[in-house]
């Protein structure tokens, strides 16, 4: 089991910018694969943004291009989000995802291992 606690939602006004963060314990931190995925209700989960494992190479999901950044701090066994100019259609539950097994891309539900117990964002018009 790899522990994974999310934190930094809650109510947020149009326009700001939230910061999550997600921390684990796990000594082999460095060696996963990360992900953030929202899921708003009503829909599927969705892979938002992930992050290799040494931090170089990032995804971003097309539709939030320009407004999110992932990061990752392997001293600190964690990874953050960042999500700029809210919008109200950002609001969700937002999820840490860990990918323990081997392979270097991956943005499904299906290619994570381990997840938090999520971290809910509403945003405010």
């Amino acid at each position: 089991q790899v522990p994974l606690v999310e934190s930094g939602g809650g109510l947020a006004q149009a326009g700001d910018s939230v910061r999550l963060t997600c921390l684990t314990t796990d000594a082999k931190f460095s060696t996963y694969l990360m992900a953030w995925f929202r899921r708003v209700p009503g829909t599927e989960r969705e892979c938002v943004a992930a992050i290799s494992r040494g931090g170089s190479a990032t995804y971003v999901a097309d539709s939030l291009k320009g407004r999110i950044t992932i990061s990752r701090d392997n001293a600190k066994k964690s990874v953050m989000l960042q999500l700029d100019s809210l919008r109200p259609e950002d609001a969700g539950d937002y999820y840490c995802a860990a990918r323990v097994r081997s392979g270097s891309y991956a943005s499904s539900p299906d290619d994570f291992d381990y997840w938090g117990p999520g971290t809910q964002v509403t945003v405010s018009s």
